[in-house]
């Protein structure tokens, strides 16, 4: 008995040293207009931007879809200035279904710390979705982290995500590393499945 209840504390001990999984935390989403929320980056309203393109062609469709990063820096003193301006829009519009459909359900990208920003017209908040005043009909319905890597996700009651013939809304996101460096974000599917594609991050 004595041997057998050691051993059992040896594995609650050996379980008790193993690190914690990182846990999700849900990141705050507000929809905002433009050019409005161009004022947190500049006291102007407006931005100068840099697009990069990744494409993709989710399984079984035809056509090819577009990953697009845009990045803008913060200029002071707007009160994102000094930091950088990260945005994405999963785009679809070129791509057809021949058969049945093959959705964007959510996006992984490895971004880093996340600089909250005082979107409008809302408080503080981690990402933004530009939901009039630019392109785009899917809304980011949720955005959570975990570590380094945030998912976005655009099902929601009303869509099963990006499908062929659609765009997501432009959605960003605000850090204090202000040299963008070429990443990949990793796109899944509503049929199974993911691809990684070019993206640019912190």
């Amino acid at each position: 008995m004595l041997r057998l209840r050691n051993g059992l504390a040896c594995a609650a001990l050996a379980l008790a040293s193993l690190p914690f999984a990182a846990q999700a935390a849900a990141l705050t989403v507000v929809n905002v207009g433009a050019p409005a929320v161009n004022c947190v980056f500049n006291v102007t309203c407006t931005e100068v931007v840099t697009d990069s393109v990744g494409a993709f062609t989710p399984p079984g469709m035809i056509g090819a879809g577009r990953l697009q990063s845009r990045t803008s820096p913060g200029i002071a003193p707007a009160p994102a200035g000094g930091k950088m301006d990260y945005e994405y829009r999963v785009d679809l519009t070129s791509v057809s279904a021949p058969l049945s459909e093959n959705c964007v359900t959510k996006m992984q990208i490895n971004f880093g710390p996340v600089v909250k920003e005082p979107y409008p017209p809302g408080p503080l908040a981690d990402v933004y979705v530009v939901t009039s005043g630019g392109l785009g009909s899917v809304v980011v319905s949720t955005a959570t982290q975990s570590g380094n890597t945030i998912t976005f996700s655009f099902a929601d009651p009303t869509t099963v995500g990006v499908c062929p013939g659609a765009t997501s809304y432009f959605f960003g996101l605000t850090s204090a590393k202000i040299h963008p460096i070429a990443g990949s974000a990793r796109l899944f599917y509503s049929n199974g499945g993911s691809a990684l594609v070019h993206d640019r991050v912190p």
